[in-house]
């Protein structure tokens, strides 16, 4: 019997698939497998890329692997609609409605090509490799060969294009930055968005002396923000002797409005991974600290623990909290949609939509309501989260302050010389990536945070 030419192709995979690998085809094979569970199912990539419970394709490789892979998902879809974008320009037809896994390992390589520093035929070569290693793809390897070959040649001019007329985000999250914050600061957030975070650490004392010894500066909100290097944060001067922790210069803006709390008695409602629970201790108060789950609680007594502070923990879901004695003041920073950590997670606008913010708003209006329970007539809840949608900010706690129970403290925009611009005209606080300026040698910007301090009623 003739072979055929399908024959013949079939058996050349065969070979393929029972052959030795490509050095790093097992890697842009987990890149597209988890882009694909962020698109298609709307699964984190925090816990995929968890190197003990993570994805098993994602845990099967190498270090180097693992990094090559998160720099490969963290800058796809930090770019995402544009990259799209630049991949139908070349392609004739739209893809079948079945090929979405060559549609993934297509931006996989597109990604490589334009932003990462990786030769281009290799990106090519693997991808062509990773196409007649899956059945579903084998007769799409030509296809794949001649479009990303020829997005090799254009990449340049195609980047330009769609830099010109496509927006970096998804249309439901921009279209809900452009109606809150108008059209100029909403595309200063997306420009923002589009760059890795900053590494910011929180000192015990003396921030100008630890920015001098770490090669840093000292941000208006007091953090140390941290010129770019090499290795693990863990090798720096200072972390084994716990004279600091990482946190985002924005997340450290909450319990700095509380004022005085020398001697107070202080709940953190969700207390980990600590860093807010430190600043308390750090600021005098006698700290109870809550969370839901003990792994989470875990991780904030090792982290106390390194620190060399004190806290009273407890593993409790904080709406069933009920202390026989009421609190000083309570700090909550409340599950939120975290659409203001994009830069550290740029998968959060594809795993959440508007119906989760809806969903979340209505769950932190009964957190913040239950959280006024557990103080003192006349003392004080900060609420805080990382979104920037005022649906789970501003837009909710106005309800609440409404309904009476309740006051609102004006924070003062003297108190944070050089971010006044974050202080709103009722005294919230409301930060966003767009705010502080990028610096020589320093990469810019904050997370988005929303915190407001309430007064409980007498």
């Amino acid at each position: 019997m003739t072979k055929t030419k399908n024959d013949s192709a079939t058996q050349r995979s065969s070979k393929l698939a029972a052959g030795p690998q490509k050095p790093g085809l097992l890697a842009r094979q987990a890149a597209a497998k988890l882009l694909g569970a962020v698109i298609e199912k709307k699964i984190s990539l925090d816990g995929m890329l968890d190197p003990i419970g993570g994805n098993p394709a994602y845990r099967q490789l190498s270090d180097i692997d693992r990094t090559l892979v998160k720099a490969i998902l963290h800058t796809a879809l930090r770019h995402l609609p544009r990259i799209e974008a630049m991949l139908d320009r070349l392609l004739n037809t739209p893809l079948p409605d079945g090929a979405r896994a060559l549609h993934h390992q297509l931006v996989v390589a597109a990604t490589q090509i334009v932003f990462l520093d990786i030769p281009d035929h290799s990106a090519v070569d693997l991808a062509v490799e990773q196409a007649n290693a899956d059945p579903r793809n084998r007769r799409f390897a030509s296809l794949t060969n001649a479009v990303l070959r020829r997005f090799s040649r254009e990449k340049n001019d195609l980047l330009r294009i769609v830099s010109e007329t496509t927006p970096s985000l998804p249309a439901w999250f921009r279209s809900r930055l452009v109606s809150t914050y108008g059209q100029d600061h909403a595309q200063r957030i997306a420009d923002a968005l589009l760059e890795p975070a900053a590494i910011d650490i929180t000192v015990k004392s003396d921030p100008e002396g630890w920015a001098q010894r770490l090669g840093g500066i000292v941000l208006p909100t007091g953090s140390v923000r941290l010129a770019s290097f090499q290795g693990a944060v863990s090798t720096l001067e200072g972390f084994d002797a716990g004279e600091w922790w990482v946190q985002d210069a924005a997340a450290s803006l909450p319990a700095q409005l509380f004022g005085d709390l020398r001697g107070q008695r202080v709940v953190d409602l969700c207390a980990a991974p600590g860093g807010k629970t430190a600043q308390l201790i750090g600021a005098g108060a006698k700290v109870t600290a809550l969370d839901q789950s003990a792994s989470r609680l875990k991780r904030l007594n090792s982290n106390l623990e390194r620190l060399g502070l004190t806290a009273e923990t407890m593993e409790c879901n904080m709406a069933d909290f009920r202390p026989e004695t009421l609190f000083d003041a309570a700090l909550l920073d409340a599950p939120c949609s975290s659409t203001g950590t994009i830069r550290r997670h740029p998968d959060v606008p594809y795993t959440k939509g508007p119906e989760d913010i809806t969903k979340l708003a209505g769950l932190q209006e009964r957190l913040l309501r239950h959280a006024l329970t557990v103080v003192k007539p006349g003392g004080l809840v900060v609420f805080s989260n990382c979104s920037l949608d005022p649906a789970e900010g501003e837009t909710m706690v106005a309800r609440v302050v409404a309904s009476g129970g309740c006051t609102r403290v004006p924070v003062d925009p003297a108190a944070f010389p050089g971010l006044e611009e974050a202080i709103t005209p009722l005294g919230e606080l409301r930060t966003t990536p767009a705010m502080l300026a990028p610096q020589t040698g320093f990469s810019g910007g904050l997370d988005g945070f929303y915190a407001t301090v309430l007064r409980r009623s007498l």
